[in-house]
């Protein structure tokens, strides 16, 4: 295949090692073609003139592309009630745990989809929560908070569900929806990296959310960060994970409880 750039084996073990040292990624050797076309955007959007100045410029000390960098090979596959079972399970347990304002965790949120799916499935149910909603894609984050999507998404998802808990645009902004004030403010949004030194040591959580991202760390990884939820997971707390995913059957803290999603044991 010929590139616009230059993009050299070489060039791409440099990628796969960099996004596994700032975001904990492991890119399979598979992924050649996807890392050109993400990062070769950011050649033409900086005028960069080839993958080794580029990632030079990636690796200077407070480099202002870093962050960038990452956010490009940064996976944001959303949608609103992905996989329904998970919300279904998170109102059970809203439900016995009444009296209580149930804490829940989005640990990918990506552009906001998820926990503004949890919001709604609480309020649906008359029941209280408070949603935290942290990724390391800084871009997808600042999505999430404006709380715009196209109407297009809502339809997709059921727009008779959603509906009510949507603002819908006007005139040239008619194809688009604002999420409700009320449902905003129920949702927390933060950066966080997973494998970062940013977890709060005393939060604690009732459900976590992190679908579709363990897929991407290898299985010590997936251990560690298994081990980091286990530690803000209340016991009898909820792990849910994505479809494809099944690495907390092997760990001592979870047990299995129904459909990718985890029981945090007692101790």
């Amino acid at each position: 295949m010929n590139h616009e750039f230059a993009f050299s084996g070489a060039d791409f073990s440099r990628v796969r090692g960099l996004i596994a040292a700032y975001a904990g990624i492991s890119l399979h050797e598979r992924k050649e073609n996807m890392v050109y076309n993400r990062l070769a955007r950011r050649l033409r959007a900086t005028g960069t003139g080839s993958f080794r100045e580029y990632l030079d410029w990636v690796e200077q000390p407070g480099s202002d592309e870093r962050e960038r960098f990452v956010n490009a090979l940064t996976t944001n596959l959303t949608a609103f009630f992905r996989e329904p079972h998970h919300f279904d399970m998170l109102v059970a347990l809203a439900r016995s745990r009444r009296g209580t304002r149930l804490k829940v965790w989005s640990s990918a949120c990506s552009t906001g989809e998820e926990p503004y799916s949890a919001a709604i499935a609480l309020r649906e149910a008359g029941l209280g929560g408070e949603i935290t909603a942290t990724d390391v894609d800084t871009e997808a984050l600042a999505t999430a908070r404006r709380g715009v999507y196209r109407m297009q998404a809502l339809e997709e998802a059921g727009l008779e569900r959603l509906q009510p808990h949507f603002l819908k645009g006007t005139g040239a902004n008619a194809s688009l929806a604002r999420v409700r004030p009320e449902v905003c403010a129920t949702v927390h949004f933060a950066s966080r990296n997973l494998l970062g030194g940013d977890w709060p040591a005393n939060e604690r959580f009732d459900a976590v959310f992190c679908r579709n991202v363990m897929i991407y760390f290898d299985r010590a990884t997936q251990q560690q960060v298994l081990e980091r939820i286990a530690r803000v997971l209340r016991p009898g707390g909820l792990l849910f994970l994505g479809h494809s995913e099944s690495c907390a059957a092997s760990h001592p803290s979870f047990r299995f409880f129904g459909k990718t999603t985890y029981e945090r044991r007692d101790g």
